[in-house]
C-alpha cells in the first residue's frame, strides 16, 4: 500500500486531502508548508505499525522510499508530540463517523428489533516499563508491569466501531461504563464488570435494553414484600427461574432476574475459574454454589425473549473478543518497544486505523456479496491476517473489479465449512 492508496481509501470513507490539511492546521501539527506533510506522516505510521515496530528511522526511511524526500529520525521525534496525537486522534474520529460510499453495499442492516446492538469490552496491552508513570499497572518488591487498557464499544448491527480510549490500566471497567453513550431501542451486551444499579436505571431511563451475567455483590428485593431475595435457597427449590424482582435502591426499579442450570462439566469448570481469579481471596461458599447455574440480569421482558434467547444473544458479545484476537494477532497490538507516551499513543491509535480501513472498506461492503454468491461469510480473523501481510492488497480489492475481488476474499479470507455456527448463523437471532 502506498501513500496514494491511503488517500482513496480514506476518500471512500468521505475524508479527503483537504479536509486532512485544515485538521492538521488545526490542532497545530503543521503550521507551514514542509517537506512531509500529514499525510506522509500517517501513511509512515500506518505502514511501519503493521510491521510490529514503529521507530523513528523506520517511520523516516518509509517517507523517504514513498515520495523520494530525504528526513532524519531527528525530525521525525521532533513531530512526534502532543498536537501530533491529537492529530490522529481527529482522524481517527473522522474515521469512525465516516460512511462507505453505496457502491459496493446497498443491502440494508438487519431487519432487528433494536435499532443498535452495542458490546463495551476492554483488552490489555503491556507497555515498557518507563511508561509506569502514566499507565500503571502491577507492581510488587520482585517486578513491575506496566500495561494500558483500551476500550471499545461496537455496533454488531452496523458492523462498526463507535468509541475507542486508551486508559491508564487503573480505569477498570466499571469506571468506563457511564462513559457509554445509550440510545432509545439500544441493546446492550456486557460482561459483569460493567455491572451495577446507576448502568441498570440509565438503560431504564433512555428507553433501552441491557444484557448482564449475575454479579455476586448484586442485592435484589422481592418484587410484592421487597424483602432481600435469598438467590441460592429459590434456585434450589425451583432450579429455573424467571422471575421480576426490585433492585435496592431508592427507586426499587423492576428488573428481570433470569436462570438456568448447567450441567456438572460446565459448573466444575466455572469453580475453578473462579478460584483461579481470586488468588489470596477464596470464593465464599455462596459464589461456589451459584456457579451451577447461568443467571442472567435484562430489561427485556419476558414476552419478548425467553432464557435461550438471551444465552444466544448474549453470545454474541464474544464477536469483540475475536476483534481483540485480530488485533493482538495480526495487528501486533501487544508488540511496543520502548516508546515515550506520544509514540506509543500514535502507535495504537494508528494500528485501530488500520483495522478500520480494512473493516470499513473491505470487510462490510464485502461480506454481504460473499454470503449472496457463494453462501459463506468472512473471517475477520483471517482477513486482517491477509490484508497485513499483503498490504498492497488492501486497495488493490477495491480498484480490481468486484468478481475478481470476490474471488481472491472467497480463496482467503471465508470462514471453512464446519459443523459450529459462525458469528452470522448466531446473529440470527436478533431477528427472531
Amino acid at each position: 500500500m502506498g501513500k496514494d492508496d491511503l488517500i482513496k481509501s480514506l476518500n471512500m470513507l468521505n475524508i479527503n486531502e483537504e479536509e486532512l490539511f485544515n485538521l492538521a492546521h488545526e490542532t497545530g501539527f503543521i503550521q507551514r508548508k514542509r517537506k512531509i506533510d500529514s499525510v506522509d506522516f500517517m501513511f509512515s505510521f500506518a505502514t511501519e505499525s503493521m510491521h510490529g515496530i514503529a521507530s523513528y528511522s523506520d517511520i523516516a526511511a518509509t517517507i523517504g522510499n514513498d515520495n523520494g524526500t530525504l528526513i532524519s529520525r531527528q525530525a521525525i521525534w521532533k513531530k512526534v508530540t502532543q498536537s501530533c496525537v491529537i492529530y490522529f486522534q481527529r482522524v481517527l474520529e473522522l474515521i469512525i463517523l465516516g460512511k462507505v460510499k453505496n457502491q459496493l453495499i446497498e443491502g440494508e442492516l438487519l431487519r432487528s428489533k433494536f435499532k443498535r446492538v452495542l458490546i463495551q469490552d476492554s483488552t490489555i496491552v503491556k507497555l515498557p516499563n518507563r511508561l509506569f508513570e502514566f499507565f500503571s499497572g502491577v507492581s510488587n518488591e520482585h517486578s513491575t508491569v506496566c500495561n494500558a487498557r483500551i476500550q471499545g464499544v461496537y455496533d454488531i448491527l452496523s458492523g462498526r466501531f463507535l468509541s475507542f480510549t486508551i486508559n491508564p490500566y487503573s480505569k477498570n471497567d466499571h469506571s468506563s461504563a457511564s462513559e457509554m453513550e445509550i440510545r432509545k431501542d439500544d441493546l446492550t451486551l456486557r460482561d459483569r464488570g460493567y455491572l451495577s444499579t446507576d448502568e441498570l436505571k440509565r438503560h431504564l431511563f433512555f428507553g433501552a435494553h441491557c444484557i448482564y451475567r449475575y454479579k455476586m455483590s448484586m442485592q435484589f428485593l422481592d418484587y410484592n414484600t421487597e424483602k432481600p431475595v435469598d438467590l441460592l435457597s429459590i434456585l434450589k427449590k425451583e432450579k429455573s427461574i424467571d422471575i421480576v424482582v426490585r433492585l435496592k435502591d431508592k427507586e426499587k426499579t423492576v428488573v428481570r432476574l433470569v436462570a438456568k442450570p448447567v450441567d456438572q462439566e460446565t459448573s466444575a469448570r466455572r469453580r475453578m475459574k473462579a478460584k483461579k481469579e481470586n488468588k489470596g481471596h477464596k470464593p465464599g461458599k455462596l459464589c461456589l454454589a451459584l456457579q451451577s447455574w447461568t443467571i442472567f440480569i435484562t430489561t427485556i421482558p419476558k414476552d419478548k425473549a425467553d432464557f435461550d434467547t438471551l444465552l444466544k444473544i448474549y453470545g454474541l458479545r464474544w464477536r469483540i473478543e475475536t476483534i481483540f484476537k485480530s488485533w493482538k494477532s495480526n495487528l501486533h497490538f501487544n508488540y511496543i518497544h520502548n516508546v515515550s507516551r506520544n509514540q506509543l499513543n500514535i502507535i495504537i491509535i494508528m494500528r485501530m486505523i488500520v483495522f478500520l480501513l480494512i473493516t470499513q472498506i473491505v470487510f462490510n461492503p464485502f461480506n454481504k456479496l460473499i454470503s449472496q454468491y457463494i453462501g459463506r461469510n468472512i473471517s475477520l480473523l483471517k482477513l486482517t491476517k491477509y490484508i497485513t501481510r499483503n498490504p498492497s492488497r488492501l486497495w488493490q480489492l477495491m480498484e480490481a473489479e468486484i468478481s475478481q475481488s470476490l474471488l481472491i476474499i472467497a480463496r482467503h479470507c471465508v470462514y471453512e465449512k464446519r459443523n459450529r455456527q459462525n458469528f452470522y448463523q448466531k446473529i440470527a437471532i436478533l431477528n427472531a
